[in-house]
C-alpha cells in the first residue's frame, strides 16, 4: 500500500515539471556544444545536410565531433566511421544498465536505444524508484535529442555564412570539445591517464607515416593498459 502510494505520488505533472528543470542545464549545454558542432562542420568545408543527418541518425556527440574532425583533416569515411564507432561502442553497457527501465515493448527499446547517452542514462538511474527512472530517462532523452538537434541545425546554418575557419580559431573547436569532454575522468582516475598518455604517445608516432584519422586509431591500443590490472586481480 505504502510502495503503491509513493509511486503514485512520484509520478504526477509536478514531478514532470521537476524533472524538466533538472534537465534543463544539461539541455542547453547540449545545444550550444550541437551549435558548435554544425558550425565547424560546415565551415570547415562539409556540405550542410551531413552534420544534420549524423545528429538524427547516429545522434552520439562524442563520436560525431571525432568522426568529423577526421574528414576535415582529410581523412577517408571509413577511417572517420570507425572512429566514431569505437568511440561509441560505450553506450553498449550503457544500454544493459536501462534496458529495465525502458520496458518491454519493442518500439519503445528502440527508440530508447537511439536515446542512450551517458546523460540521459546518468539522469534515470540517479532516480530512487522504477517509475521515475523511466520518466526522467524519457524526458530528458527527448528534450536532449531535440536540442541537440536544433542546435547542430542553426550551426550549420550559420557555418555557411563565416566562411574560413582559420580567420575566428573556429578550427579549433573540435579538440577543444573533446579535450573537455575527456578531462573530468583524466582526473579522477590514474589508469585512464596512463591510457591516454600512452595512446596519445601511438597516434604522435605514427602520424607522419599514416593517413589522417588512423592514428586516432592506433590510440586506442592505449586500452590494453585498462585491462592490465583487472587480469592481474583476477589471476589473485
Amino acid at each position: 500500500m505504502r510502495s503503491v502510494q509513493r509511486t503514485t505520488q512520484t509520478s504526477g505533472p509536478a514531478d514532470d515539471r521537476s524533472l524538466v528543470r533538472d534537465s534543463s542545464l544539461v539541455w542547453l549545454a547540449s545545444g550550444i556544444v550541437g551549435v558548435s558542432f554544425g558550425a565547424v562542420s560546415v565551415a570547415g568545408g562539409l556540405p550542410l545536410w551531413v552534420p544534420v543527418l549524423m545528429s538524427v541518425l547516429v545522434y552520439a556527440g562524442s563520436a560525431q565531433f571525432s568522426a568529423v574532425g577526421v574528414l576535415l583533416a582529410g581523412g577517408g569515411p571509413v577511417a572517420a566511421a570507425a572512429t566514431g564507432l569505437l568511440l561509441n561502442t560505450r553506450t553498449a553497457a550503457f544500454s544493459l544498465a536501462v534496458a529495465e527501465i525502458l520496458g518491454t515493448s519493442r518500439a519503445a527499446r528502440f527508440l530508447g536505444a537511439h536515446l542512450v547517452t551517458d546523460e540521459t542514462v546518468a539522469f534515470a538511474l540517479a532516480q530512487n524508484d522504477p517509475v521515475r527512472q523511466r520518466r526522467a530517462f524519457w524526458i530528458s532523452g527527448l528534450g536532449l535529442f531535440a536540442v541537440w538537434n536544433i542546435g547542430v541545425l542553426a550551426g550549420a546554418l550559420a557555418g555557411g555564412a563565416l566562411g574560413d575557419t582559420a580567420r575566428y580559431g573556429l578550427d579549433a573547436a573540435f579538440p577543444a570539445v573533446l579535450a573537455a569532454l575527456v578531462l573530468p575522468a583524466l582526473r579522477a582516475d590514474a589508469t585512464v591517464r596512463r591510457c591516454a598518455l600512452l595512446g596519445a604517445a601511438l597516434a604522435l608516432a605514427v602520424t607522419p607515416a599514416v593517413p589522417a584519422g588512423v592514428p586516432v586509431l592506433v590510440a586506442l591500443a592505449g586500452l590494453f593498459l585498462h585491462r592490465g590490472p583487472a587480469r592481474k586481480e583476477a589471476s589473485v
